[in-house]
């Protein structure tokens, strides 16, 4: 075999090792552990990465807020933040809505049962884009 020929077959092998072994995960670590969400108090604990990204994104949307609105900051490393923390106020309170929300959906808004794609009232409903949501006091209405 020509040293050209046998060179390109050991590199050849060498990446595809090195392609498998970073495909493999370790042993201390589940396949699907990596973005395995902990502490979900109201979102089902078996939610996908995917859907829970989009689900936060549509909240920082409707408040017109970032991540660490709600997330604290991780002790070990102040750049990251600890999903998991109960620290910060606001994720107390975010959690409250979603119940709120829920609730007012499945009382008022039974048509939509069953479909996950329709929510009669979201975060959006009354947000806005604001942290906080900013209501029009309107007159009583008066009977005719």
């Amino acid at each position: 075999m020509k040293p050209f020929l046998k060179s390109f077959f050991v590199v050849v092998g060498i990446t595809a090792m090195i392609s498998l072994a970073a495909t493999v995960p370790s042993s201390t670590q589940k396949p699907g552990d990596e973005h395995k969400a902990k502490n979900l108090k109201v979102l089902p604990k078996d939610i996908s990465h995917h859907d829970l990204d989009s689900i936060m994104d549509n909240y920082k949307a409707a408040l017109g807020v970032k991540c660490d609105y709600c997330h604290a900051r991780s002790k070990e490393d102040p750049k990251k933040l600890d999903f998991a923390s109960d620290e910060k106020e606001y994720k107390l309170i975010a959690r409250d809505m979603m119940k709120m929300t829920d609730k007012l959906n499945k009382k008022y808004f039974k048509e939509h049962e069953g479909n996950d794609n329709i929510a009669a009232i979201q975060c959006m409903t009354c947000h806005r884009g604001n942290e906080k949501p900013e209501f029009q006091l309107r007159p009583p209405r008066t009977r005719n």
